[in-house]
């Protein structure tokens, strides 16, 4: 491992380990239980927490401060002030809990993190309404930063227009499910609206709390979409390449239920009958030889590879717009998280 990635990996565990520490704080199990039991399940079985990482590291950045040396509880504005950045991160990290919790009831995946999905470990009801739960505590905690009204009020519909964005993409992939044919381009707008722009209001929130100009909100919020639809493309390399242990679901599980991904897409503009490749609709009857096999054929016509590619374009480009940040530490962690996204391996 490169000294580089090393320390990118080393900040992300510093923040996440922050942000794990503050979640029984502002989300404690309370009354009833059952509720919020449910609604911390996922949250307390692990995760990366990239993007409240990327959202502090933002704000280091914006206020030229050494990484993890200001309260991130009273962290200090553009304009002067105190604003609660941690906050802000966990309305980030519960958005993207909720949308795991309902992405897992509606593809009845039995796996989550290694752990059941919220769905099987409680029930179909409870899983909907702790996702709810956490849409709903998402506003709240962005509400409470203590930002200016008029700040607060931008980045609360920053939000939910990004929580409308990831409910059409949605859509868009459940409609491809049906569709014999989709384009590389249809499929990358639907990345965006579904993965990245959590990522683009990530990046973009935090400036407009802490009163940056609109260049610099709209330069990191292009930064957000660009890295996002890059890790999406990853995620859908690690579903072919990592195993299933490591991965925490069956490694192969988006073929087998012929999901539409970049490397699919490519592969059928090769003339690769992609619902061939393996020989069973069930992710709990594939072998690992038939998706080795299957990725062997994904290597030969070059569209794993054409993936990759993909995704490391759209982490050049993102890049590029944190040049609106002051040159200092956090910055380039930014940057390394940003080729961090696309080099991971789970």
């Amino acid at each position: 491992m490169s000294e580089r990635h090393q320390q990118v990996e080393d900040a992300i565990v510093a923040r996440r380990d922050r942000v794990n520490d503050a979640l029984p704080e502002d989300l404690p199990v309370q009354k009833p239980d059952h509720l919020y039991e449910a609604s911390r399940y996922l949250l307390d079985a692990g995760g990366k927490r990239l993007r409240p990482t990327v959202l502090l590291l933002v704000a280091e950045s914006l206020l030229d401060v050494d990484p993890l040396t200001a309260d991130y509880r009273d962290f200090p504005t553009l304009a002067g002030g105190q604003a609660d950045m941690m906050s802000a991160a966990l309305a980030i990290e519960v958005i993207q809990t909720f949308t795991l919790i309902h992405d897992d009831i509606m593809d009845d995946d039995a796996l989550r993190r290694g752990v059941p999905a919220v769905h099987k470990e409680y029930d179909l009801s409870t899983a909907i309404l702790a996702g709810d739960t956490l849409y709903s505590k998402a506003f709240e905690f962005l509400l409470d930063t203590g930002a200016a009204h008029e700040r607060t009020v931008a980045a609360n519909k920053r939000l939910a227009t990004t929580c409308t964005r990831i409910c059409e993409g949605q859509s868009l992939d459940i409609e491809f499910e049906q569709r014999d044919v989709v384009t590389p381009e249809e499929y990358l707008e639907m990345v965006e609206l579904k993965t990245a722009v959590l990522y683009g209001a990530a990046a973009s929130i935090p400036a407009t709390l802490l009163g940056a100009d609109e260049e610099t909100v709209d330069a990191l919020y292009n930064y957000g979409l660009d890295v996002g639809r890059a890790f999406q493309i990853q995620d859908d390399l690690l579903d072919l390449t990592t195993p299933s242990e490591k991965l925490g679901k069956q490694r192969g599980s988006d073929l087998v239920e012929e999901k539409q991904t970049l490397v699919t897409l490519h592969a059928r503009q090769q003339g690769v009958d992609v619902g061939d490749l393996v020989d069973t609709d069930s992710v709990e009857a594939v072998s690992e030889a038939e998706i080795d096999a299957a990725v062997e054929r994904l290597r030969e016509v070059g569209s794993i590879e054409y993936a990759r590619q993909t995704g490391q374009d759209l982490i050049a480009s993102g890049k590029q717009n944190l040049e609106v940040l002051p040159d200092n530490e956090a910055r380039y962690l930014l940057e390394g998280i940003a080729n961090y996204l696309v080099e991971r391996d789970y």
